[in-house]
């Protein structure tokens, strides 16, 4: 057995000591939160929020208060914690901090793993050093963290662009529905059934809101803020306004639809102007080409033919 092997052999058999030392340990008397919760269950909010809810499955119990451990830690070290919130709202997700923790370390241990298999089997070919192999790892780990956090990134800007692609539609019905007599609220709430877009998602969380008890004007104001789109901000400003006032609210509803249809047509413009270059490419290197070898290939073929 190589240098490198032997070390990430004892590193895994070190990791596993601590895990069963970890395993014992939670086997002493729980503490006094997790004894009087259960009781108090339904009567105050404090123990619902401080004692997570029960996963099924004996990896859970075997592993999730580890996970939960380390996901306190990336919580200490990564921070962030009012940005995680604001994307998970953004997302529609529920703001589980804590989930979205456990599910970074998960990650890193992921990457972490993937990258022992391939050194273990890249040392048994040729020699690793030990120090780097650790180090590889480590960065694999890390890097696993920080991907779960740019894949929440990339998933809220996704969602966004697909309210912005929805929202013409919605509004145009929305007007629609306004013109032909129905209530602000009737004209979300059947706006909200008829697709199953994200856009449509938010309307029916608002007139849930609004169902419930929520004034209007306080319910657009939370789609604002929880959606995080500019457009969709100003449509909700623009239609509190309108109710709040009497504006005529097909004009309004008309005029967000085709602001949104010009705001799409400009960025369109703008990324084919960004652009340029890498449109030149499937030109230079493929249309090109191929007309020179048109323009050429009779002649070549002429000398080839007519030659000694």
């Amino acid at each position: 057995m190589s240098a490198a092997l032997g070390g990430l052999a004892g590193a895994l058999a070190a990791l596993g000591l601590l895990r069963l030392v970890g395993v014992l340990r939670l086997r002493r008397r729980p503490s006094l939160l997790a004894r009087v919760a259960p009781y108090v269950h339904d009567v105050s909010l404090g123990p619902r929020a401080g004692v997570p809810a029960p996963v099924g499955g004996a990896g859970w119990a075997v592993f999730g208060p580890l996970l939960e451990r380390a996901a306190e830690v990336v919580e200490r070290l990564v921070g962030g914690t009012a940005s995680v919130r604001r994307r998970l709202q953004r997302l529609g997700a529920p703001a589980d901090l804590e989930a979205f923790r456990i599910s970074q370390v998960a990650w890193g241990a992921g990457a972490f793993a993937a990258a022992s298999i391939l050194l273990l089997a890249w040392g048994s070919l040729v020699g690793v050093q030990p120090l780097a192999a650790v180090l590889l790892c480590a960065t694999a780990g890390v890097s696993g963290v920080l991907a779960r956090d740019l894949a929440l990134t990339r998933a809220v800007r996704r969602r966004e662009e697909r309210i912005v692609q929805e929202f013409p539609t919605l509004a145009d019905l929305l007007a629609l529905a306004v013109a032909a007599g129905e209530g602000p609220v009737s004209a979300l709430e059947r706006a909200g059934r008829s697709g199953t877009g994200a856009m449509s998602q938010e309307l029916r969380t608002l007139v849930g809101q609004v169902r419930t008890g929520t004034p209007l004007n306080v319910a657009l104001d939370d789609l604002a803020a929880r959606t995080g789109v500019i457009p969709v901000a100003r449509f909700a400003e623009a239609l509190a306004v309108a109710v709040e006032r009497g504006t005529p609210l097909v004009d309004v509803l008309h005029a967000q639809a085709a602001d949104v249809r010009d705001a799409g047509r400009r960025a369109l413009v703008e990324s084919g102007a960004r652009r340029e270059v890498l449109m030149l490419v499937p030109v230079v290197f493929l249309v090109l080409p191929v007309t020179v070898i048109f323009a050429f290939y009779p002649g070549l073929v002429t000398i080839t033919v007519g030659g000694p």
